[in-house]
């Protein structure tokens, strides 16, 4: 279907791929994962786009490939006047129309071939998008997606996530040969998220999709392809299979530098001694002793190297930098209501108490965001009259913003951003940049050049400046990388202030909170982490598949202690039975 051979690209101020070559096989669902700002987005732009890029390389692509595409951002639109179904069954209907003009055409034709040839072409296109059968197609991709009940709804009346698998439904149902898909999870609610989960599944052709949706990446591809570091790491099967092949190649590599460690000091004794010797006695042998040996020293710490993929470097998120005790991190929402032309919350109130971990949890347009920038509203109106009280500036209230326009001018570079955040000077700046993954250079680029998960770390830096006894995130693991929603996630539990989150990713919330906030019915219901975990598991998969989930884990833990204890058989031992494990895992 498709195959890159030695792809070099890079922009003028950063090179993006050094001969990078993989092939994606016609039918095969691929991931292409990756650090923030490792090319993803701009590769699939390459792969559809190819004529607009000056690189060096070959893009080889199936003759006559139709490409379909959905992309990151799709903006609602709230002005459409037809219903769900309309709206899916518009291109088939514009196509009988196209057939029907064809036909009266004829009646006046005087050149017969040509429009007999025309309207074989028409049905020939309605028949490769099984044109026939378009409206039970739209009935079973609608369930399929779990958005029966919303086939009559106006599109304008519909969530951003459910416009988002409309989307997606509608490129599907032209069935093209290669779907490409960048981000298509992000701020989907979990039946949403479940919904794409059973869409992917399903599709009969090829997709390639940009993803860092730990639940996607487990249930939906079946190849891996890993950008990394200008290079590419492909993996034909799953992500699981995917994660077990780099866990299985850390422990050899732990255990051969181990071995390689031993060697190297034996090696350097040999050659401190050879050396004394070379210095008292005048011997020619000696010195090309000598010199052999320190060769072969040099080529065992070359080979003691770790290799790219297995350990990408996380980066160290930290959203705390003070060191007095959180006095006071209580938030108290009473009696808050919202409407936009139809009732969303009403009569809510809650409390969270100081030090707290809670997630704002529920469907997509119940709310959930504007609620919490009323908090933050709130909150910033009780610290400013605080601070006139106490003639000072305490810095209360941290913001996570989807919308960064609204907090930060992104026309700043990201030296300037931090100069006023009190990095004195340039080297400090480029050392915290450093500590995000961000090299030294990107301190001139602009906000606005950021990709949305390098922008999203941004905000996580400058919230780490900030002495704040209060968090409030929208979406904080949105478009990071897999490494940053782990240092995300340690982060957020080693916080000691309060924090309230919205978030639609499964993991963190159960990695990370005390319990879960819901919205239900324009009510929100306090719910203990388990149960949210019982209630998502009890919707979205089988009892097996929960046994599964939390075996895989506990063997991944047991591996990494072992490593740490350098317990190489153990480790071995554990990747076995994972491998095992892995081989029956049940269908969701």
């Amino acid at each position: 279907m498709i195959r890159v051979e030695n792809l070099s690209y890079s922009f003028p101020e950063k090179d993006l791929y050094q001969n990078i070559s993989f092939h994606i096989e016609e039918g095969q669902h691929a991931a292409l994962i990756g650090s923030n700002g490792s090319g993803k987005t701009t590769l699939i732009d390459m792969i559809i786009h190819e004529d607009e890029y000056l690189y060096t390389g070959k893009i080889r692509k199936k003759e006559s490939l139709k490409t379909g595409y959905v992309a990151q951002y799709v903006v609602h639109d709230r002005e459409l006047l037809s219903n769900v179904y309309d709206y899916l069954a518009q291109d088939f209907r514009e196509m009988l129309k196209e057939q029907e003009a064809i036909c009266l055409e004829m009646e006046t034709a005087t050149d017969f071939d040509e429009i007999m040839e025309r309207y074989q072409e028409s049905l020939d296109a309605f028949a490769a998008v099984d044109g026939e059968n378009y409206e039970t197609n739209i009935h079973k991709q609608l369930k399929l997606a779990g958005l029966s009940q919303i086939e009559e709804v106006p599109v304008s009346r519909i969530s951003g996530g459910e416009f988002k698998l409309m989307q997606i439904i509608r490129q599907m149902m032209r069935f093209p040969d290669l779907l490409i898909m960048d981000e298509p999870d992000v701020f989907l609610d979990f039946d949403n998220l479940s919904g794409l989960c059973n869409l992917i599944r399903s599709y009969p052709k090829t997709i390639l999709v940009i993803t860092h949706n730990r639940f996607l990446l487990n249930n939906c591809f079946d190849k891996i392809l890993h950008l990394e570091d200008k290079d590419i790491q492909e993996f034909d099967g799953s992500y699981m299979d995917y994660q077990l092949a780099l866990l299985s190649r850390k422990v050899e590599m732990q255990e051969g530098a181990a071995r390689d460690q031993k060697e190297i000091q034996r090696q350097q004794k040999v050659v401190e001694r050879i050396r004394k010797e070379a210095t008292y006695i005048d011997n020619s042998a000696k010195g090309r002793q000598l010199k052999a040996r320190v060769s072969l020293l040099e080529r065992l710490k070359e080979k003691a190297i770790k290799e790219p993929f297995v350990e990408v470097r996380e980066p160290e998120i930290h959203l705390w930098m003070g060191s007095d005790p959180v006095q006071n991190g209580k938030i108290t929402v009473e009696d808050y209501s919202l409407s936009f032309g139809e009732t969303l919350l009403e009569h809510v109130s809650f409390e969270i108490g100081p030090g707290e971990k809670v997630a704002l949890v529920g469907p997509n347009g119940t709310g959930k965001t504007t609620l919490l920038h009323d908090i933050y509203e709130m909150l910033q109106e009780s610290s400013a009259s605080e601070e006139e009280e106490k003639n000072e500036h305490t810095g209360r209230v941290g913001y996570l913003s989807q919308i960064y326009s609204n907090l930060y001018d992104e026309s700043e570079t990201l030296y300037q951003i931090f100069e006023k955040l009190g990095l004195e000077n340039r080297a400090e700046t480029e050392a915290y940049l450093n500590k995000y993954c961000f090299p030294s250079e990107m301190a001139d680029q602009r906000l606005s050049e950021l990709s949305g998960g390098e922008k999203n770390m941004i905000q996580l830096a400058i919230l780490g400046r900030m002495n704040t006894e209060i968090l409030l995130l929208d979406e904080p693991s949105s478009h990071l990388d897999l490494y940053a929603q782990e240092a995300l996630e340690g982060a957020i539990r080693e916080y000691p202030g309060t924090i309230l989150m919205v978030s639609h990713d499964f993991y963190t919330i159960v990695n990370c909170v005390d319990y879960v906030l819901y919205v239900e019915d324009r009510q929100i219901r306090r719910m203990s982490g388990r149960a949210f975990r019982k209630m998502i598991y009890k919707r979205h998969f089988s009892s097996r598949y929960t046994e599964f989930e939390k075996e895989k884990k506990e063997l991944e833990q047991k591996i990494q202690s072992y490593l740490r204890m350098k317990d190489y058989e153990k480790a071995k031992e554990g990747c076995r039975k994972l491998a095992v494990l892995i081989d029956g895992a049940p269908d969701r």
